[in-house]
């Protein structure tokens, strides 16, 4: 069940910044169904049983991405990460995406969900005012929607996902033709005119907006952001790129964002995190200051997912060249 996009290819003429949005997915769509019949019939404790193979088989047979896996492990833990760090991180991967599927069925009695830092978000959704909430290819963001099903999230938690719906699609086209209606998370395509109006809308309406803001995007001036720059900011000891889009587009429309979090902890357990990140929901006036606010939001964003991923390095399932170190 293991899906991700492949680099860009050498001897691309644009802007050094990984074009994940539109290369292709490495999924074969008959064994996707055959995972998910058995995932149904079989439940889940007979079907994590098969990650195991699926784990080691991509370890093996992807070094593009057992390369790119091999970088971070060795900027979150040490350089004394190995095959069985690799491993590791690969069955994480695997785990959420499995579990992705009995989210999406309404089985939250096979999961332990705690979550944490929520206030805040409760008083956002109870106002109505909607806020956005910025998490990373960390974890399971189908924890997120879970976490409104139990006691310590507010009923009428409405989150809805920025995301490019031509990737992975599909892994996604699977799992929403098994899944609950009333369960699928709300999707905001990025890269369509209407983007940005939707956004607004379904913000003023008071609900809460995700956006994985731990990639770049491929240009400047794709729907649903505001006009972003790449902006280099140590990762993990190491110079990377990240977007400054969302906080503009959070500073346009004048909104609080938090940070997110869904982490696996492993077997059945999920924490969910929130956290305060930056609050743009009064104008401001001075183009100066505006620009240092954002520009401290995305530092903030960027020492807060470093922090994670250092605590929990199997959580980061960013399979590209983040770093842009492969030759181009």
């Amino acid at each position: 069940m293991v899906s991700d996009a492949r680099p860009p290819e050498p001897g691309d003429s644009k802007p050094r910044q990984a074009d994940w949005s539109r290369a292709p997915e490495r999924s074969n769509m008959l064994a996707l169904r055959i995972i998910c019949a058995i995932a149904i019939l079989f439940g889940r404790p007979l079907t994590r049983l098969i990650l195991h193979p699926i784990s080691v088989y991509f370890l093996l047979f992807s070094p593009t991405q057992r390369r790119h896996i091999k970088r971070y492990l060795f900027r979150a833990i040490g350089p004394h990460a190995g095959w069985a760090d690799g491993y590791r991180l690969l069955h994480a991967f695997a785990s959420t995406v499995l579990d992705r599927l009995y989210f999406l069925r309404g089985r939250m009695d096979l999961f332990d969900i705690r979550v944490y830092g929520n206030i805040p978000v409760e008083v956002e959704v109870k106002a109505g005012r909607g806020a956005f909430m910025l998490g990373a290819h960390v974890g399971s963001f189908e924890a997120l929607g879970a976490c409104k099903h139990r006691a310590a999230a507010p009923a009428d938690l409405r989150p809805a996902m920025l995301m490019y719906p031509d990737n992975a699609r599909q892994i996604n086209a699977v799992l929403n033709a098994i899944s609950l209606p009333e369960l699928r998370p709300h999707v905001i395509a990025l890269g369509r005119p209407h983007s940005m109006l939707a956004l607004r809308d379904w913000l003023d309406g008071g609900g809460l907006a995700g956006l994985l803001a731990d990639r770049t995007l491929a240009g400047p001036e794709e729907a649903g952001q505001q006009r972003g720059s790449s902006i280099e900011v140590s990762f993990l000891g190491q110079p990377a790129l990240f977007n400054d889009g969302p906080f503009r587009l959070a500073a346009l429309l004048r909104r609080k964002v938090f940070f997110m979090a869904g982490l696996y902890v492993g077997g059945d357990r999920y924490d969910v995190l929130f956290e305060p990140l930056a609050d743009f929901s009064e104008r401001i006036g001075d183009p100066v200051e505006r620009e240092r606010r954002i520009r401290a939001a995305l530092e903030a964003y960027v020492a807060r997912l470093e922090a994670l991923c250092r605590a929990y390095p199997y959580n980061w399932f960013n399979f590209h060249d983040f770093w842009l170190e492969d030759p181009h």
